[in-house]
């Protein structure tokens, strides 16, 4: 920890850290949502960290899962709740979002001061060819259509066949850090749409027309625990595992990003296995990638 000081909520075990989430420290976002607040602090969040992160490179991080509302996602990323700049000092980090939620003025802004950027390459490009280093790109690998996957006990990750973020991170010689965020597919339950059902055909249908996944899903309330829009109060525990170092290849061939992509499935897939049995995950459970 820089200057040797201990942050309030930083533990030590072994050689991972934790720190465990204090939620009025929403320093990074301006100002949010009384209700988002409310539904923040209901919740217990932790960010663990497996590995350093070198200030003097940029990093592009995949984000596992995208879960209903890619909550988990936004809290580690876009605030200072979970401490990530005590973690990992010297990295600034950023997320892509859906280009339709910058096309509102103001709001646009509101979201940029949190670290959110469209989910374009340029956009991705800018942040991981900034000199000096110090830039996290995270990634929601998934994205909308995988939140149609998320309920409680889901491991199914829209993975296989995501490669865009392996050829920029090869682009530009990003080292890749993959994120897995235990629990936050537990925040919700989500109607039945299993693949082939007549939900799931509208629900894809309407997500390439518009761009954006609708799951018809629900909570609790304010005054009752049974049903409504606000999350489950479950723990969400986030795991920051150990860089890829990456080659930058200004040009890479099919074969290359196909090389880098199987590695990557493999340590995310070591990362899971190696921390489930912690975060009450049943040991015969592995992840899904389709």
């Amino acid at each position: 920890m820089a200057g040797g000081q201990a942050h309030r909520g930083l533990k030590t075990l072994g050689r991972v850290e934790v720190h465990e989430g204090l939620f009025p420290h929403l320093s990074k976002v301006v100002m949010m949502p009384h209700t988002l607040l409310d539904c923040v602090d209901s919740m217990r969040q932790q960010l663990v960290k497996t590995a350093e992160l070198d200030p003097s490179q940029n990093y592009l991080a995949g984000f596992h899962p995208h879960g209903i509302l890619a909550i988990g996602a936004f809290i580690n990323l876009c605030t200072e709740s979970t401490g990530f700049s005590s973690l990992f000092p010297g990295i600034r980090p950023h997320l892509m979002m859906l280009n339709l939620w910058f096309r509102a003025p103001f709001f646009r802004d509101y979201i940029m001061s949190g670290g959110l950027i469209s989910s374009d390459k340029e956009s991705g490009a800018h942040i991981l060819s900034r000199k000096g280093g110090g830039n996290l790109l995270g990634v929601i690998v998934g994205g909308a259509q995988e939140a149609l996957n998320a309920r409680p006990g889901s491991n199914m990750l829209l993975l296989r066949n995501r490669k865009g973020f392996i050829r920029l991170a090869l682009m530009h010689g990003a080292s890749l850090v993959p994120i897995f965020s235990f629990g936050d597919n537990d925040l919700f339950d989500q109607y039945e749409n299993s693949p082939g059902s007549w939900l799931r055909w509208i629900q894809n249908r309407l997500q390439k027309i518009m761009g954006v996944s609708f799951p018809l899903f629900h909570g609790r309330g304010v005054f009752q625990y049974s049903f409504g829009l606000l999350p489950y109060r479950r723990p969400i525990t986030t795991v920051v595992g150990t860089p890829i170092e990456v080659q930058k290849t200004p040009h890479p061939s099919q074969e290359e990003v196909d090389r880098l992509h199987q590695r990557y499935l493999q340590e995310l897939s070591n990362l899971f296995e190696a921390h489930k049995l912690k975060y009450n995950v049943p040991i015969d459970q592995h992840l899904e990638f389709c």
